[in-house]
């Protein structure tokens, strides 16, 4: 699969899924144009290279904020369960 950023072409080896493939290389590119967008003014003294890692830091920002998201909701999840548990376990007694 290749996908173009900066009017270059990057070619990679999708696994399996083509179209997850896709999914993932347009949200890079996404993140990049952003990135870009937000810099507009700044653009020809940043280089590609910082606009690259930009994007890659704020998608690694995403990341981290929906990998303690999901651990709240876990963590909130087991306990209401728990409540649930134990009101049953009232109720049948």
């Amino acid at each position: 699969m290749t996908i173009e950023i900066f009017g270059h072409p990057f070619t990679f080896k999708a696994d399996k899924d083509i179209s997850k493939a896709k999914e993932v290389a347009d949200y890079l590119k996404e993140a990049v144009n952003k990135v870009e967008s937000q810099l507009s003014d700044e653009s020809m003294t940043i280089s590609k290279r910082a606009i690259l890692i930009l994007a890659a830091l704020n998608i690694a920002n995403e990341y981290f904020e929906m990998k303690e998201n999901q651990a709240d909701f876990l963590e909130t999840m087991e306990e209401k369960a728990t409540g649930l548990l134990e009101s049953l376990n009232t109720v049948a007694t």
